[in-house]
């Protein structure tokens, strides 16, 4: 009950009931569009209206407290206007506080970075409400630093939490961070690490933005922590949470009088400061006339105007290539004859043969012996163009190197790029294929003919003048026409492909896929879709769709999202390569489990693009799903 001026005594119980019905039944935003600024204006000087809207929300059933703090929150104009309507209800009401503290922070994440800068505020304005926030941050970082959470929870509520964290961080006093120091030390060392172990970018990047910022809290005089990423919009809106200036603080406008004394009092400083340092700029005469004494100017320079540089010439031959790399101390030599590999390789196929292999350990193994620009380019290049041109054994080298002893993930994954690169070339047409034209681009053929030799193609000639005066309708546009060339990647495929499948699940003394090493895996599943898509066509598509659907299915509830995308990813390859016919026919129940599966993932996967590449999935599977019905299990 609450004493308003008239004289009257009323209750406004009913009126929370009203208003917590309203909310709860959707109407949340129409009636708080209209009730927030009215409220907002009656409490900003006036304390009766400040308990009759306290009372207000403190008498709506818990039931529908949630809708009605929410709506609340969501539509105050800032944290000193919230805390003039709710008060203290997080600490008088148990339902009011889960709400703020629980589920609109840690079991939602679609609200705005306003809705988050309102809530903590309203937290950090209140002696009382401070041990909330304090309570809230430990949650936060609790959540920011589990492992589970990094690997199990969507990158979207994980920018939602760190975002949280970093405007708590932001209204936290001296002595508080003083009180919990080593606290916050020991999780941001524990979730720095979880971060940096996820395979998605934009989740290293939050862990290591949020760490920089925990560091720089409870480092204020010492060494903090720096990390190298690049800095966008994104980065820079979370790093202006911790720095943001509170909602209360407005800078009040100087009157014109003290404008002037201020500027007047900082005139004479910049003046001073300006005449300091023109001071010091100035030599002395004696310093010149030394200066003059020592000075070469009589000295005449030479004329370079002409000089040129000389160049290194790089070895023709591969096996002298391959002398300079593995043996030459000459390192500009060692340079020119890397960045003529390429070509001399492509030029000579039939010596690249001979040495195929041994280029391809090389290229391999090669370290840059001094700053080369664009180094890993060109050595990579260079592999694929060993591989393209001996495919077989090259490629039979590279994959079982990759499964091998004392190499670095590095080159592992160096192994996997140029398996992909390679497969596309051999996959597409040579460009430089003869390209035939139509139309008006036919006469270029006469010119190519020799001059002295015209009667031996004389239809041809004349075939051009008939086409040149005669007139056509409706024929349409002149089109060219591609030119066609043989899959050269056909015969080879398998060589490419099976060989990866055959031991990702052995674990080697420093290389173990299926353990510590699941970036790895990621960029090798996403190599076999890859090879599975280039496939298409190939004699051994068929095998190559069973065996990667089997691999698929061995690792589909694996924790990454990176390797459940590349898995995902696998499945469209195999359905847009192999045949309908071959799957029915070959793989009818598995096709039924994965049609299973890709439901499960669609509706219950946390990672969006995850769910995304599910429903591509189903979708290419559309056409199977009738023949699937009726085949007889």
């Amino acid at each position: 009950v609450c004493f308003i001026p008239g004289g009257l005594d009323c209750s406004i119980s009913f009126v929370s009931h009203v208003l917590g019905k309203v909310c709860v039944q959707g109407r949340q935003k129409e009636i708080l569009s209209v009730l927030v600024p009215h409220l907002t204006d009656l409490t900003k000087s006036d304390c009766i209206w400040q308990r009759i809207c306290w009372r207000l929300v403190e008498c709506v059933p818990d039931r529908w407290m949630e809708a009605v703090v929410i709506g609340f929150v969501q539509r105050a104009p800032g944290a000193d206007v919230l805390s003039r309507l709710l008060g203290n209800l997080v600490v008088k009401n148990k339902k009011a506080q889960f709400v703020v503290t629980q589920k609109v922070l840690l079991l939602q994440y679609g609200h705005t970075t306003a809705v988050l800068q309102n809530l903590l505020g309203y937290l950090s304005l209140d002696s009382l409400r401070r041990a909330l926030l304090i309570k809230v941050l430990q949650e936060l970082l609790e959540t920011w630093g589990s492992s589970s959470a990094v690997k199990h929870s969507p990158p979207e509520q994980q920018q939602y939490i760190s975002k949280a964290i970093l405007i708590c961080l932001s209204h936290l006093k001296e002595l508080e961070i003083e009180s919990c120091r080593q606290e916050l030390l020991t999780v941001m060392m524990e979730g720095v690490k979880c971060h940096l172990d996820s395979n998605l970018p934009q989740i290293r990047r939050l862990g290591m933005i949020v760490a920089e910022s925990i560091s720089s809290k409870i480092n204020t005089d010492g060494p903090v922590l720096k990390f190298q990423y690049e800095e966008d919009d994104e980065a820079r809106e979370l790093k202006s949470l911790l720095t943001q200036t509170p909602p209360l603080c407005v800078v009040p406008s100087l009157p014109n009088d003290d404008r002037n004394e201020k500027a007047d009092a900082v005139l004479p400083l910049v003046l001073e400061s300006k005449k300091k340092s023109h001071t010091a700029a100035p030599v002395t005469p004696e310093e010149d006339s030394d200066a003059e004494l020592d000075s070469d100017d009589d000295l005449v320079p030479y004329d370079m105007s002409e000089d040129k540089e000389l160049k290194t010439k790089a070895p023709v031959y591969i096996r002298d290539c391959i002398e300079v790399l593995t043996g030459c101390e000459d390192v500009d030599k060692w340079e020119a004859t890397l960045k003529a590999l390429e070509s001399l390789i492509r030029k000579n196929p039939a010596a690249t043969r001979e040495v195929s292999v041994e280029l391809a350990k090389i290229l391999l193994h090669l370290e840059e012996k001094t700053y080369v620009e664009g180094f890993t380019e060109l050595r990579q290049r260079a592999q694929v163009a060993v591989l393209t041109t001996d495919p077989i054994p090259v490629a039979k080298y590279l994959t079982s190197q990759f499964y091998s002893l004392n190499y670095s993930l590095r080159q592992r994954m160096d192994v996997l790029d140029v398996l992909v690169l390679a497969a596309q070339e051999l996959s597409c047409p040579k460009s430089h294929g003869n390209t035939k034209h139509s139309g008006a681009q036919k006469p270029a053929r006469i010119q190519l003919l020799p001059g002295n030799d015209s009667s031996k193609d004389w239809k041809v000639i004349v075939d051009e003048r008939i086409k040149s005066k005669t007139r056509r309708f409706a024929t349409g546009q002149s089109q060219v026409e591609l030119a066609s060339s043989p899959n050269e990647f056909s015969s080879v495929a398998g060589h490419f492909f099976f060989p990866l499948l055959q031991q990702f699940d052995r674990p080697l003394t420093t290389f173990d896929l299926l353990g510590e090493d699941h970036f790895v895996l990621g960029r090798l599943v996403h190599t076999l879709a890859v090879l599975m898509y280039l496939a298409v066509n190939t004699v051994t598509v068929a095998a190559m769709g069973k065996a990667l659907l089997e691999f698929v299915w061995a690792l589909r509830f694996h924790t990454d999202a990176y390797v459940r995308q590349g898995l995902l990813s696998c499945i469209s390859s195999m359905l847009l390569s192999v045949p309908m016919e071959r799957l029915l026919e070959d793989m009818t129940e598995e096709l039924l489990e994965t049609l299973s599966w890709l439901g499960d993932v669609v509706e219950k996967d946390p990672d969006g693009d995850c769910r995304r590449l599910a429903l591509q999935s189903l979708l290419l599977m559309e056409n199977l799903k009738k023949k699937l019905k009726t085949v007889p299990s």
